[in-house]
Formats: C-alpha cells, structure tokens, sequence
C-alpha cells in the first residue's frame, strides 16, 4: 500500500528562523517555500524532504530525524568545526567514542541536538 509512496520527516520548531538558520547555515541543507504559513521544507538527499513547522516546543526522548550518510567521521569532525555538539552516551548496549560516535554491528551513528530540542541521528 506505501512501498512506493516517498516519505518526509516532520519536526516542531518553537522559532522557525532559528530552525530554517541552523538547517541551511550548519548542516547545509537547501531551503524551499512549502506553500504553507509557518512552515519550511529542506531538501536533503536522493530526493526526501525534511518539513519543519512553528509550534511551542515540544519533548521527544528519541531520535526524531536520521540522515544516512557514507563517511560518519568526516560529516561529525565538519559538523563539530560548526558547532555542533555530538551526545555522549554510555549505557549497556550503546557507547559513544571521543567524537561522539557509537558502533553498533556494522552500523555507526552519532546524535546531536537542533536548536528547537529535536534529536537527530547520522549513520552509516
């Protein structure tokens, strides 16, 4: 019924200029006019799309937006030049190295924050 059907993630932003800033200006993400007041679409790869609304912020305990990318290493080291701050995690079944990765089988992801509270993921 949706295997051919494209996806977008979706995400809160309490102040919408500060989320557009950080999406273009940190993560170089290009900005497009959704069509819809108070809200802002971002391309990112192979075609997906990223829509960010205003709306008081909100709690997600969870990562709320994945980019799967080739090289981790080199996307956090380019990522931290800019100020991003990776998390540190040390649980049972999940721990993070000095630059804020952690090796899961044959995956790698890191985790940061966005300025609007939002935990965003990169993997390999």
């Amino acid at each position: 019924m949706l295997t051919d059907a494209i996806a977008i993630a979706v995400l809160p932003a309490e102040d919408l200029q500060r989320a557009r800033r950080f999406y273009t200006e940190v993560l170089g993400l290009k900005a497009k006019d959704s069509g819809i007041e108070g809200h802002v679409l971002f391309e990112a790869g192979k075609g997906t799309q990223i829509l960010i609304y205003e709306r008081a912020r909100t709690k997600a305990e969870h990562t709320t937006l994945e980019f799967v990318v080739e090289d981790l290493e080199s996307v956090v080291t380019a990522l931290t030049t800019k100020g991003v701050k990776f998390e540190n995690y040390d649980f049972e079944n999940l721990k993070t190295n000095e630059l804020g990765i952690a090796q899961m089988g044959d995956r790698k992801s890191a985790w940061f924050i966005d300025p609007e509270g939002n935990i965003v993921s990169i993997s390999t």
